[in-house]
């Protein structure tokens, strides 16, 4: 039983890498869908979630780690890279099923 639920997870990792990189590089080759803003935005976290999301994975840390005896400053230190990986991720794949959109529905 462990052993299908680990390539299921395995599968699932792998998908979501493929459309993280697939969403990055329509996101750097191609003309952004999205508000100039946000595509500017998203092209320089890009690079920086990937490897915050790595160190992550890696270390096998807690996703959002707060403590309740955390300072107001430790607490920004912490909250500031999730809020910007999210929401490079949330940009990066909308502006990738733009770009898709727009390519099925241009022919």
């Amino acid at each position: 039983m462990f052993h299908k639920s680990k390539h299921k997870l395995i599968f699932k990792r792998i998908f979501i890498w493929l459309l993280y990189f697939l969403s990055g590089f329509i996101l750097y080759t191609k003309e952004g869908n999205l508000n100039a803003f946000l595509i500017i935005f998203t092209r320089i976290l890009y690079p920086l979630s990937i490897f915050w999301l790595q160190i992550r994975i890696k270390r096998m840390s807690k996703f959002l780690p707060i403590d309740p005896s955390m300072s107001t400053s430790q607490l920004w230190f912490n909250i500031l890279p999730v809020i910007a990986s999210l929401l490079t991720v949330i940009f990066s794949i909308t502006n990738l099923f733009l770009y898709l959109l727009k390519v099925l529905f241009s022919y």
